[in-house]
């Protein structure tokens, strides 16, 4: 298996627009040097988080280009080239190989809803037309698609698949997908507030929102479980739950994007059909952030 170390904390990043709604790209830069500063790992870009939904190809590709020379390898940059149609999602890859991309970031396909075996045979088909580690990424409550364990291990296997982001919150399933697989095939968290329980059953850190406005102590979270001082993890995870949980009080990303301007970071509002926060939502927001 392709060995590739994300580090433990990864931020979902969101795409900054202008006041047109265009992608920005200097917010994009402003926004990657916030994130690295407060102990980013890695960066997945253009996934649900960063409004996948309604970039349009060409601008995936730019924001792939763009980010790629910003960061300028200090961090992984994982792009989201997934989608339900198995050719598409081929050639956007071939995009983000050019660009320079260091992994991608592959949604199961959602609305066709495939079998368990079409599951396989199109990330198996991914996987051959690209050099590149993919992360998978199971999320059935957006995508009405649950990849089993039996097929996240079958796929496992296969060289260039490396990791899995599991959005499912089925515990018991997760542990069983850590127990089936190789050491080397790593397993991060698609939700912030199961971040230090999966750690608890062998999981390798977080693909984050949360970590926009917390990645301090998201990351102290992290450390202290991982030397040892899992009671104050704990104390930290119970500290930071009522801020992880309100980051989702409407869909994502409209609230993270609210909290980042709460800190002096536009980035800019959400594009239809998101809409940003209410005034009594930004409200409640910015007390938990204050509390915090």
């Amino acid at each position: 298996m392709a060995i590739m170390n994300f580090g433990s904390l990864l931020t979902a990043m969101v795409t900054p627009f202008d006041q047109q709604n265009r992608v920005d790209n200097q917010r994009v830069d402003h926004l990657i040097e916030h994130l690295i500063s407060h102990e980013t790992d890695g960066l997945v870009i253009a996934g649900t988080t960063g409004e996948s939904p309604t970039l349009s190809k060409d601008e995936k590709v730019e924001l792939f280009n763009h980010t790629v020379k910003t960061v300028n390898g200090r961090v992984p940059v994982i792009a989201g080239t997934g989608s339900n149609n198995t050719m598409e999602t081929i050639e956007l890859t071939k995009k983000a190989e050019t660009a320079g991309v260091d992994a991608i970031l592959l949604v199961t396909p959602y609305y066709n809803k495939p079998s368990q075996g079409g599951l396989y045979q199109h990330f198996q088909t991914i996987a051959a037309a690209t050099r590149l580690p993919i992360m998978l990424y199971n999320i059935p409550g957006r995508t009405m698609v649950h990849l089993s364990v039996e097929t996240i291990v079958a796929l496992s296997k296969i060289d260039n698949i490396v990791s899995i982001k599991e959005s499912s919150g089925n515990l018991d399933a997760i542990t069983q997908i850590i127990e089936q697989t190789d050491e080397d095939f790593t397993v991060y968290s698609g939700d912030d507030s199961l971040t230090l329980p999966l750690k608890s059953i062998g999981a390798n850190g977080v693909v984050s929102v949360a970590s926009h406005v917390i990645g301090n102590e998201m990351k102290q979270m992290l450390n202290s479980f991982d030397q040892g001082n899992v009671s104050e993890a704990a104390s930290i995870h119970r500290k930071l739950l009522p801020i992880m949980r309100g980051l989702f009080m409407s869909p994502s990303p409209a609230p993270v994007k609210a909290a980042l301007k709460f800190q002096g970071i536009d980035t800019g509002t959400v594009r239809l059909p998101l809409v940003p926060l209410s005034e009594i939502e930004q409200q409640y927001l910015k007390e938990l952030m204050e509390y915090q």
